[in-house]
């Protein structure tokens, strides 16, 4: 019975192991992340030969480490409660090594596993194992109360999720008896469980046999074919789920999408979750209140409320043509600051924070953007105290590299919009600005280059 069992299972290893690889849904490489198992189960062992036990039962334990996808390394112990004496029979010559009562056996091992899935964490995971250990036990079964064996044999998993699998084994053991070398065959049948796996928050098998294996509300076929991780209910590590990325959550009374493999779809410098559950401003509009200011700045550099236009920094671009690697304005901008000076004389208690940007070429290396933004920060800044009068205490400025675009660098009109000194105002309140007059705020163009 036990012979036909293994072929059975042979069989069913092979199949397996030519499954084809669209049968489950890729996975995060657990094998890094997740290396260790243990597995519990029973089966049933057949003493052969001349060794003076019958078949018995036994309980298993095993501790496994997967080294890579195809190789894990397992230490068991089996317990072996109730070895039933061998009958004497005067006709069997091995009779003679009968015991005279029951007892018990446990057996120490360790195996290496040979996986022969095709991809990573297929469901159906055939392997051929080998290894070896000690029977142990009160009495001698073979060769003394400590016998060494090796076994050889096969099994698979079958994994439900990343954390639970069922698995299956077959193994021959080969022990010395007392004149002759004995085959003891085991099969046994168990659970096995991953520690350190994130276990699935939803598990459906839907119409059709399609799987939400992460339970972020898209199947594992809509989330290969969009490109985001079935195994992962946040791809873009954004706070929001796949699911409601791609089916929409209500912000302030409107259905917004937005992208599950960009943090921040609207590149304001928030991500989509922060927008949608902290500050509830629109993940699709980098300026949800329209003063002018975009919410990631707000938050960010300003500490204003992004849902309140009237809190907004003025702020002033400056589109300057800086010549190939100076930070020099040139002579045709100098009026552009104009505006930005009449309005920090206006409000002498005002502040300003100046701001540099540069576009990012082929070439560009960010720590030399990172200086040259800093000194056409530098450059804005000194005109406004030197040239305006504007007091220097008054002024802070920051270089960002290429980190802040406004437009793909892709086409030189993009970048020119990229090459940019930003002015934020803060008026202190003490003088009423007009925002939509003479002092509006917006972007001070400069002639193209040259």
């Amino acid at each position: 019975m036990l012979k036909k069992i293994s072929c059975v299972m042979m069989v069913l290893a092979g199949l397996a192991g030519g499954a084809r690889a669209d049968e489950a849904a890729p996975a995060r490489d657990l094998f890094k992340d997740a290396p260790l198992t243990l597995s519990g189960g029973a089966g049933m062992v057949k003493f052969e030969g001349n060794l003076p036990v019958r078949d018995s039962w036994f309980l298993s334990l095993k501790l496994g480490y997967d080294f890579s996808p195809r190789w894990t390394v397992e230490g068991g112990l089996d317990i072996l409660p109730d070895l039933h004496k061998r009958s004497f029979n005067a006709n069997d010559p091995n009779s003679q090594y009968a015991l005279s009562h029951n007892t018990w056996a446990v057996r120490p091992s360790a195996d290496v596993l040979l996986h022969l899935r095709n991809i990573k964490n297929m469901r159906f995971d055939p392997f051929l194992s080998a290894g070896g250990g000690l029977l142990l036990s009160p009495d001698d079964i073979g060769g003394g109360n400590a016998e060494l064996f090796g076994e050889i044999g096969c099994g698979i998993f079958y994994h439900f999720n990343d954390e639970w699998a069922l698995r299956a084994d077959y193994r021959n053991a080969f022990v010395a008896g007392h004149s002759d070398l004995n085959v003891n065959p085991y099969i046994g049948i168990g659970a096995t469980y991953r520690f350190g796996a994130v276990p699935p928050a939803h598990y459906a098998l839907l119409p059709g046999g399609d799987m939400d294996s992460d339970g972020d509300g898209l199947t594992d076929k809509e989330e290969i074919a969009l490109g985001t991780d079935p195994y992962n209910p946040d791809t873009d590590g954004d706070g929001l789920t796949d699911g409601e990325e791609v089916h929409g959550v209500m912000v302030n009374g409107k259905l917004v999408k937005t992208d599950p493999l960009n943090p921040d779809t609207d590149g304001d410098g928030l991500s989509d979750g922060a927008e949608v559950l902290v500050y509830h401003t629109d993940p699709l509009n980098p300026d949800t209140d329209g003063g002018g200011v975009s919410d990631g700045h707000e938050v960010i550099e300003d500490g204003t409320n992004p849902l309140d236009p009237k809190d907004d920094l003025m702020k002033y671009t400056l589109l300057l043509e800086f010549d190939y690697d100076k930070a020099i304005i040139r002579s045709g901008d100098l009026n552009k600051l104009d505006i930005i000076i009449k309005v920090l004389k206006r409000d002498p208690a005002a502040t300003a924070k100046v701001e540099g940007h540069a576009d990012k070429r082929k070439r560009s290396t960010h720590e030399y953007n990172q200086t040259l933004s800093e000194r056409r920060a530098k450059a804005v800044a000194d005109y406004l105290a030197n040239v305006g009068g504007v007091n220097a205490a008054r002024l802070t400025q920051k270089g960002y590299s290429f980190d802040k675009p406004v437009a793909p660098n892709t086409t030189e009109d993009n970048m020119q919009k990229n090459r940019r000194v930003e002015v934020y105002i803060k008026p202190s309140g003490d003088v009423q600005l007009d925002r939509t007059g003479t002092d509006n705020p917006g972007t001070v163009t400069a002639p193209a280059a040259q």
